[in-house]
């Protein structure tokens, strides 16, 4: 009995958690603009000293792969922190 209880909740945890990734379509669209920013952010001599980390890498596989793994929420928070970031730098 107590395992079938905590089967059940593991399942309607895993769903619930799979319920909230975002979905292909939209990581494929984030993972576009997270590399179009990476670029922009090295074209400008200002900007290329902060391009660094995972937030930053030009392989759009890894964005495309993180995104999939997030609710919609943290994937719009991380693509604002490199539109605040590339904001500042530009003066």
């Amino acid at each position: 009995m107590v395992t079938k209880l905590i089967a059940a909740a593991a399942l309607a945890s895993a769903m619930s958690l799979s319920a909230q990734a975002a979905p292909p379509d939209f990581c494929r669209d984030y993972a576009r603009a997270a590399v179009n920013q990476m670029r922009a952010g090295l074209a400008n001599p200002r900007c290329v000293a902060g391009i660094r980390g995972p937030r930053w890498t030009p392989d759009e596989g890894i964005h495309f792969q993180w995104c999939l793994s997030q609710p919609i929420p943290m994937v719009e928070s991380e693509r604002g922190a490199r539109t605040a970031y590339l904001r500042a730098c530009r003066g």
